[in-house]
């Protein structure tokens, strides 16, 4: 076995109540490592054959948590959660925060994989080696603090009650989802703690589709063993070392740039990205810090950037609304995308986001669009049963979050996220709506503009990657760019947090990984063959797509609209993208990662890592 993995995976199905354990062999944990990486193989083997028929709704699918061999000991523990995404129909690898993942490895498991459904609502209960489906018909339409808190609770008692000469129990680490994942919003979350959630591809609809109300883990025994554990102790120094000298990153986080990025770099959205730019200072960080912060450094389990913070609303009609920062995404997506501006308001929507079980960019992106489309009167207030919806309400805008979740009205609607929305909305009013719609594939975009030319992402950066609108994961030159999709896949299938690697040495993730694993990987081996053949199974399974929408990459590898139309204010005012310049970018990428013009895997590359089912699966395609 592989140092640094507890060796087993957990598969358990909902319908029959069958729970076994599982393994994988060393080569395929050497060529796929974790995480993101091993959700794809996972995925591919075991669905691929039948991919394009899938419903990501349906029993059928698999919901995977998977950790990754430097979980637990890179510093900042993270979770992947995946599988086929009802949001793109493709595969998301997405990572939540917290201590999930090391419980899970003290449980002994390097991940949980979820088939079938189960006839009522229940959670999942993983003490060590024992593991059980429980009730959970009490918790199903709890909030997100009511769901961790009856969870809490309940597990606690039982612990108790079954090791009574343990005492109190520290309580377990528990994803969940709240009304919005219930109810199979394709905009829901697989959350963690009150605030943290993985958000991209609408995995908390999958564990609504599967009654899967939460998972709680309680692990009492050690991490696994590792290769070198000198050098794992040596390079945890080296990287708190280098995050503790970033003071302004710690003591802020990304909660500095929903001022920043708007009057600098003009790159936010600001009422669905019809514009970039804003210079409205009481959105200054400061403002957040002096009016809502409360706690300013707090982290998880090993993490040495703590760049999270608590905020509550102190006075005024929505006091005691309580979130984190918000982080600069949540900040932007329910804020200046709302035409919001101050930190009480976007506290609370940010809050009561959190507490439905919806993402915060994809519901913010939904939520924008609509209100665009109310702006131009092809929305109406009738359409919108009875919602005044302008920019700057907030509480009209919390009003339709409310209906999205529970799928009430337009929210039904509106609930199948804005891609899907668009559609059904263009044949309602016989109108091209999708002109306003801030999308790739199906997910929104990360709230970070590419008309400045400022912000990190390229102009062919969302239109290309394999994740759609991910900010997280894009595609860049060179490709072994820290920004790349190719790069970003090691650290979200190795499964850490990535913010903390941002002062860090390059090389030495890859360091880490030796001294955990014991096994050598260069950059250049790890971008060629192992995360380049990520990459194709992670495109293959995009393009097949299906049953209810797939993707032509001549029509769909493209951008929004939205970003051919020159910035109307601001410094960069009348920057825009040249569509001729991204169409050649599209196609140097395209040559770049092995695909042909008409951005297809090439069955040579294909062979060469040793994908010929894949190949043979794309064959319908050319």
């Amino acid at each position: 076995m592989i140092p640094g993995y507890a060796g087993k995976f957990l598969e358990v199905d909902l319908f029959t109540k069958n729970i076994k354990e599982t393994t994988f062999s060393d080569d395929i944990l050497k060529d796929y490592i974790g995480g993101r990486g091993l959700a794809a193989k996972i995925l591919w083997d075991r669905l691929g054959s039948k991919w394009s028929e899938i419903d990501p709704l349906e029993p059928e699918n698999i919901l995977l948590f998977l950790t990754g061999p430097l979980t637990g000991f890179f510093p900042g523990g993270r979770i992947c959660v995946s599988g086929k995404s009802p949001q793109s129909n493709g595969v998301v690898g997405s990572t939540v925060a917290g201590e999930f993942g090391v419980e899970l490895k003290c449980a002994g498991y390097d991940g949980i994989m979820v088939s079938g459904a189960s006839e009522e609502p229940v959670y999942l209960f993983v003490k060590d080696s024992e593991v059980e489906i429980r009730k959970a018909n009490h918790i199903w339409g709890e909030d997100a603090k009511q769901t961790i808190s009856k969870i809490t609770k309940e597990s606690r008692e039982l612990l108790r009650k079954r090791f009574p000469r343990k005492g109190e129990w520290k309580e377990p680490s528990i994803l969940y989802i709240g009304p919005a994942g219930e109810n199979k919003v394709r905009t829901a979350v697989v959350a963690a703690k009150w605030t943290h959630a993985a958000g991209y591809g609408g995995y908390g609809a999958v564990m609504g589709s599967k009654k899967l109300k939460a998972i709680a883990v309680k692990g009492t025994g050690p991490l696994p063993e590792v290769a070198d554990m000198n050098s794992v102790k040596r390079l945890m120094q080296n990287v708190c070392k280098d995050v503790y000298e970033s003071e302004l990153w710690r003591r802020w986080g990304t909660g500095a740039a929903g001022y920043e990025v708007g009057a600098k770099t003009s790159s936010e959205p600001v009422r669905n990205w019809q514009e970039e730019w804003h210079d409205e200072k009481s959105f200054g960080v400061d403002q957040f810090e002096n009016r809502v912060w409360i706690k300013p450094y707090w982290g998880d389990f090993g993490c040495p950037t703590t760049c999270l913070k608590i905020a509550v609303v102190k006075t005024g009609k929505f006091k005691g609304a309580i979130t984190d920062n918000p982080d600069y995404e949540l900040q932007a997506y329910l804020g200046p995308n709302l035409g919001i501006f101050t930190p009480e308001e976007n506290v609370f929507l940010a809050s009561l986001i959190d507490d439905l079980g919806l993402c915060g960019i994809q519901t913010g992106n939904v939520l924008g669009f609509a209100a665009e489309l109310f702006q131009r009167g092809i929305l109406t207030r009738e359409d919108l049963d009875g919602l005044e919806l302008s920019w700057g309400k907030a509480e009209a805008f919390a009003t339709l979050a409310r209906k999205i979740a529970f799928r009430e009205g337009i929210g039904n609607l509106l609930a199948e996220g804005t891609y899907r929305a668009a559609l059904k909305i263009g044949e309602m009013k016989k109108k091209d709506v999708l002109v306003y719609a801030v999308q790739s594939k199906g997910i929104a975009i990360g709230a970070h503009g590419i008309r400045s030319g400022k912000d990190y992402p390229e102009t062919y950066s969302y239109a290309c990657s394999v994740q759609g609108g991910d900010h997280t994961s894009t595609a860049c030159f060179p490709l072994h760019d820290f920004r790349s999709e190719l790069m970003m896949t090691f650290n979200d299938s190795a499964v850490y947090c990535y913010f903390n690697i941002f002062g860090v040495p390059r090389n030495l993730k890859f360091e880490f990984y030796k001294a955990v694993t014991g096994i050598e990987l260069t950059q250049e081996e790890w971008l060629n063959p192992k995360a380049l053949r990520i990459l194709q199974l992670q495109r293959a399974m995009l393009l097949l797509g299906g049953p209810d929408l797939k993707w032509n990459p001549k029509t769909h590898d493209a951008n929004p609209p939205r970003f051919y139309e020159p910035l109307p204010s601001g410094p960069y005012k009348g920057r825009t993208v040249d569509k001729a310049d991204v169409e050649k970018e599209i196609a140097n990428y395209y040559e770049a990662v092995g695909w042909d013009e008409n951005g297809i895997p090439k069955t040579e590359v294909l062979r060469k890592l040793g994908l010929n089912d894949v190949d043979k699966a794309l064959e319908k395609l050319h």
